[in-house]
C-alpha cells in the first residue's frame, strides 16, 4: 500500500480539502485524517471573476498568473497542515486536482489551474495533476472521475452515489458491478450565487432562504426543458452552464428564487435516466448539509436517501480522498475513466507526474514508490 494526500478545490469555490489515503489504487486501506482550508475572501473573489472570463481568458493574463500562485500556495498550506497532524507518516505522492476554470469537452477543453511544480517544490513531494485532459483528448467528457473511487468503497449494489458540489453528479454501480456516471445538472453553484446576491452570504446556510420560499413550478419546468436534460449519459457540465438561470428567476423574491433553484437541483438528479434502479442513494459534497436539498431528494426518490456518512465515509473529504486514490492509479497506469463514466471510447488512464522536490524523500525517478507493506 502507498500513502497519498489528495487535494480537491471544487466548483463551489469554498477552499481546499486535503485528505490522506492508504491504497494501491485498487484496494483501500486507512482513510484520513482530512481537513478543509477555506479560501481567503480576496482569492475567492478573484477566482469567481476569472470563472466569468475563463472562456476567452489568455493564459498569460497577469491576474490569472497571480491567482494561480496564490491558489497553489494555499494548497501547499493545506498539505503542511495535514502533515502536521501525522508527522511520522510517510507520504508517497500528492494528487492535485487544481481549480477548474472552464470545462467544455465539446470544444476539446478542460482547464484546471494550479502550478504542480511549485506545489512539489513547496511540499518536497511528487505531484500527480492534470487528471482530465487525457480523457477529453480521447473524446471523453473528462468528468466525473470519482466513480472508480466510489466503486472501490461501495459494498452493497446496486447503489447510487450523488455528489452535490457546484455541479451535481451521480455514480450508479449496478448489480453486476458496472459503473455508470454523469453530471446531472446544477448542484450548489446557482443557489450559492443567488444567496450571495441577495444576502451577502456565499451560500444558503441551513437552507433557510429556500425553506422560506415557494417553488415556481412553471419556471421550474421551463428550466428542466433545457436540451442538456434530453442528452443521454455520459455528459458533463461547466459551473456556469446554467448561469443564465439566475436572470430567468430574477423577478422572483429571494426566498422563492432559492426554493426554485433547490427544486431544480433535486429534479435534475431525480430525473436522470438510469439503466437500473439503485437499492439506495447516498449523498456527498456540501449539498448534503442543506436540509431542503436532502428532504427534497427523500421526497422525489422512491428509494432510501441518506448522507454517505451513514456508510462510514467522510462526505466532506470524499473527493480529496478520491484524487489521492487516482494519483496512485495514474502512477500504476490503471484506468481513471470508462465508456460508461465519461463516454471515452475505451478505458483511459490519465494524470501527469511532476517532481520538483528536493531533500530527503524526494523522488529522482518518475516511477511509483516502493511498496514496503
Amino acid at each position: 500500500m502507498f500513502h497519498a494526500i489528495g487535494l480537491m478545490s471544487g466548483t463551489s469555490l469554498d477552499g481546499v480539502d486535503a485528505a490522506l489515503i492508504e491504497t494501491d489504487g485498487e484496494r483501500i486501506g486507512k482513510r484520513g485524517p482530512a481537513l478543509e482550508l477555506p479560501y481567503p475572501q480576496p482569492l475567492r473573489d478573484t477566482l469567481r471573476t476569472l470563472l466569468d472570463r475563463a472562456e476567452t481568458l489568455p493564459p498569460d493574463d497577469p491576474t490569472l498568473r497571480t491567482a494561480e500562485q496564490a491558489l497553489t500556495d494555499h494548497h501547499a498550506e493545506a498539505v503542511q497542515a495535514l502533515r502536521a497532524r501525522i508527522p511520522d507518516q510517510r507520504i508517497d505522492v500528492i494528487g492535485f486536482h487544481g481549480q477548474t476554470l472552464y470545462h467544455a469537452p465539446d470544444k476539446g477543453r478542460t482547464w484546471q489551474i494550479g502550478d504542480a511544480a511549485r506545489l512539489s517544490a513547496r511540499t518536497g513531494l511528487p505531484v500527480v495533476h492534470d487528471f482530465r485532459s487525457a480523457d477529453v483528448a480521447a473524446g471523453g467528457e473528462g468528468a466525473p472521475l470519482a466513480p472508480v473511487y466510489h466503486a472501490a468503497l461501495a459494498r452493497k449494489r446496486p447503489v447510487a452515489i450523488v455528489n452535490i458540489g457546484g455541479v451535481a453528479n451521480i455514480t450508479l454501480i449496478t448489480s453486476d458491478g458496472a459503473i455508470h456516471a454523469c453530471d446531472t445538472g446544477p448542484g450548489n453553484a446557482l443557489l450559492d450565487d443567488w444567496a450571495e446576491r441577495h444576502t451577502g452570504i456565499p451560500c444558503d446556510r441551513g437552507g433557510a432562504l429556500a425553506k422560506a420560499g415557494t417553488i415556481n413550478t412553471t419556471l421550474l419546468e421551463t428550466l428542466l426543458a433545457d436540451p442538456f436534460f434530453h442528452q443521454p449519459p455520459p455528459k458533463s457540465l461547466d459551473r456556469l452552464s446554467f448561469h443564465r438561470t439566475l436572470e430567468a428567476i430574477a423577478p422572483l423574491s429571494p426566498q422563492d428564487g432559492a426554493a426554485t433553484l433547490a427544486a431544480f437541483t433535486i429534479a435534475a438528479i431525480a430525473r436522470t435516466p438510469l439503466p437500473e434502479r439503485p437499492a439506495s442513494w447516498h449523498i456527498c459534497g456540501g449539498g448534503r448539509h442543506n436540509p431542503v436539498l436532502m428532504a427534497g431528494l427523500q421526497h422525489a426518490l422512491p428509494e432510501p436517501v441518506t448522507p454517505v456518512d451513514d456508510l462510514g465515509w467522510d462526505g466532506d473529504a470524499l473527493e480529496a480522498e478520491c484524487f489521492g486514490f487516482l494519483a496512485i492509479r495514474s502512477l500504476r497506469g490503471l484506468p481513471l475513466s470508462w465508456p460508461g463514466t465519461t463516454g471515452v471510447r475505451q478505458p483511459m488512464s490519465g494524470g501527469v507526474l511532476t517532481c520538483n522536490a528536493v531533500g530527503p524523500g524526494a523522488w529522482t525517478l518518475y516511477a511509483p514508490p516502493h511498496d514496503d507493506t
